[in-house]
């Protein structure tokens, strides 16, 4: 079974699409209820899709999302940490609680859900968790502020998490893509064709879940054609 955070538009989604369509059985969470009830209805047909309301911003409903796949007794191949919001800002002067809301919902939710899974693909002797990062993890752009700050603490955990995983043959991949077409692009005066598809993103994740058992792609960093936006 694939999880997917933030899974019913976008990179999730996307990933969700390939996955379900290879046959894994999903279980995914969103906020949006009937965005995720659109998803699996029009997946419909493919692998089993286990829908879940979840503001994985919120502590409680991390908690909630971990019982709930937790109690479908299912081996957990993939984990996606793909939640994640950008709003645009710097340090000196973004709004008052920028900050406490892009970590909480970029970065407390992957250490949440990830703790709330990864022993079972410790027992298991086998797994895969991705992070869906962003370039922002590694560089310092104007109005990447808080959500920067975020990203490049995913990074640092996906480092962290790939050594103590290494024992356990679990492997820890970070995606860190630049400007994909989703909906945090909404509005922007640009044409579609100057930013990746969010399938872009699913492909690489398919093909890195895909190699031997003995590689792991630790980071996968992927940019538009004619550069960063």
């Amino acid at each position: 079974m694939i999880v997917v955070t933030g899974g019913s538009k976008g990179i999730g989604r996307a990933i969700v699409e390939k996955f379900s369509k290879d046959g894994f059985e999903v279980a995914v969470c969103g906020r949006n209820l009937e965005s995720l009830k659109t998803l699996k209805e029009e997946l419909k047909g493919a692998a089993e899709i286990h829908i879940f309301q979840a503001d994985v911003s919120k502590k409680e409903d991390c908690t909630k999302f971990i019982e709930g796949v937790n109690a479908l007794n299912k081996p957990i191949d993939i984990l996606v940490n793909n939640a994640g919001v950008f709003v645009p800002g710097s340090i000196h002067d973004e709004e008052e609680g920028a900050f406490e809301m892009m970590m909480q919902t970029n970065m407390y939710s992957t250490y949440y859900i990830t703790r709330g899974f990864i022993n079972k693909m410790m027992a298991q002797k086998k797994g895969h968790v991705f992070n869906i990062a962003s370039v922002a993890s590694f560089m310092a752009y104007t109005n990447g502020g808080s959500y920067a700050i975020s990203k490049h603490a995913m990074l640092g955990f996906s480092k962290c998490l790939r050594e103590e995983m290494k024992p356990h043959q679990v492997k820890v991949t970070s995606v860190m893509p630049g400007a994909t077409f989703t909906a945090s692009w909404e509005g922007v005066d640009l044409p579609e064709d100057r930013f990746m598809k969010a399938n872009d993103i699913a492909e690489l994740v398919y093909s890195a879940y895909n190699l031997s058992h003995s590689a792991c792609v630790e980071d996968i960093i992927v940019r538009p054609q004619l550069g960063d936006i």
